[in-house]
């Protein structure tokens, strides 16, 4: 599974990162519903007076979302021999 990370400058001016962001096709059936829910983190965050300046999306999603919807999104297909 690919992973991407995102930043960007807060209302406050202060630097944010929100990292482990899934990287999904459009065709998969839970494009739409991570699209909005980070549409929605980022909004939040983005308003946020938290000093944190590191959050993770896959712990947001974890508390979010259904366990089994979670384990889908972020199914890690075990590699062959450590390749």
């Amino acid at each position: 599974m690919l992973l991407k990370s995102l930043e960007f400058k807060r209302l406050d001016g202060q630097q944010v990162k929100v990292t482990e962001i899934p990287l999904l096709q459009e065709d998969d059936p839970h494009f739409f519903m991570t699209k909005l829910r980070l549409e929605a983190f980022i909004k939040e965050l983005y308003c946020s007076k938290r000093q944190k300046k590191v959050y993770s999306f896959r712990e947001y999603l974890k508390r979010a979302l259904k366990w089994r919807v979670y384990l889908a999104i972020y199914n890690q297909e075990e590699l062959k021999h450590n390749a």
